[in-house]
């Protein structure tokens, strides 16, 4: 990229949508720092998050179990704080070991509260364990009482019937959903679990819209996308059927280089959505790529 192609980038922001009942105008994208935290040496993953931030990806995804990402996140954060979005996880169903990750996550971020605090993967958690009065997601509530985090939802990747009944018994800021063209003919998102946080006023954010790292491991640098390793490198389509989902807010995208991170700004900059053609005939290609990739999540039911 050349010096006058990056110095655009940095001069213009990215269009942003409310963040559902939060009323928090965020970025169309988000940057995951999985593969940072993974695969990145840190001065390179810390130049990136800087990047990012300049060229108006604000909101920043990070979780302890992303190794180095928040030890990285935190050099950023000590200088920039204002600037970011910031969003960390629990992996836990527990409400006292919940506590207990999100405040060592605040000492390793080097900050007072994080925007948002979800309770991690929530398919492969005991349901009835997190919506219980001792369970993580009060527990997440009590870290927003007591200021560690402003607002509080779930990421879930497979099992949506969970996420279903949490939006029916619980009350939640926000949820992270694992939505693509692909995937929508196995998990299903999109149909069960979208039409209720829409109706709850629940801000979404679509992560794995390109289908995550292959086999889910983000340790080697520059580790392709699902789509890519099946012979699909039209990320741009997947961004916008992502982003054109009703009630979705934000993609957020894990990203390990400066070109990559320059391809997606660009991409989020120029967002339309797809007609319904379009759309049509990626799902169409879509179901042909789900039998192949099968339940990669984990179950669906």
């Amino acid at each position: 990229m050349t010096a006058a192609t990056l110095s655009a980038l940095k001069a213009n922001t990215l269009p942003t949508r409310v963040l559902g009942k939060t009323g928090e105008h965020v970025p169309i994208l988000g940057l995951g720092t999985g593969p940072g935290g993974m695969g990145m040496k840190n001065a390179a993953a810390i130049e990136l998050y800087h990047q990012a931030i300049d060229m108006g990806v604000t909101y920043i995804d990070t979780a302890p179990g992303y190794e180095r990402a928040q030890e990285q996140l935190g050099e950023v954060l000590s200088e920039r704080r204002d600037e970011v979005f910031v969003v960390t996880k629990t992996l836990t169903a527990d409400g006292d070991r919940a506590l207990e990750i999100l405040e060592e996550s605040l000492r390793t971020l080097r900050v007072e509260q994080v925007d948002l605090a979800f309770v991690h993967h929530l398919g492969g958690l005991d349901i009835d364990a997190v919506l219980s009065k001792g369970g993580s997601l009060a527990a997440l509530r009590e870290a927003q009482r007591r200021g560690w985090t402003r607002y509080v939802g779930f990421t879930s990747h497979n099992q949506p019937w969970k996420s279903q009944r949490v939006l029916e018994e619980a009350e939640v800021d926000a949820v992270m959903l694992a939505m693509n063209f692909v995937d929508r003919h196995t998990y299903n998102f999109e149909e069960g679990v979208l039409p209720l946080a829409k109706e709850y006023n629940v801000g979404v954010a679509a992560m794995k819209i390109y289908g995550g790292a292959k086999g889910m491991d983000y340790h080697p640098k520059n580790q392709p996308s699902q789509l890519a390793s099946t012979g699909s490198h039209d990320h741009r389509q997947a961004l916008q059927y992502g982003l054109g989902l009703p009630g979705v807010a934000i993609a957020v995208v894990g990203m390990c280089s400066l070109k990559e991170l320059q391809e997606n700004v660009e991409w989020a900059r120029n967002f339309e959505p797809l007609s319904p053609e379009k759309e049509a005939g990626l799902l169409n290609q879509g179901k042909a790529v789900a039998m192949k990739w099968g339940p990669h999540y984990g179950p669906v039911k």
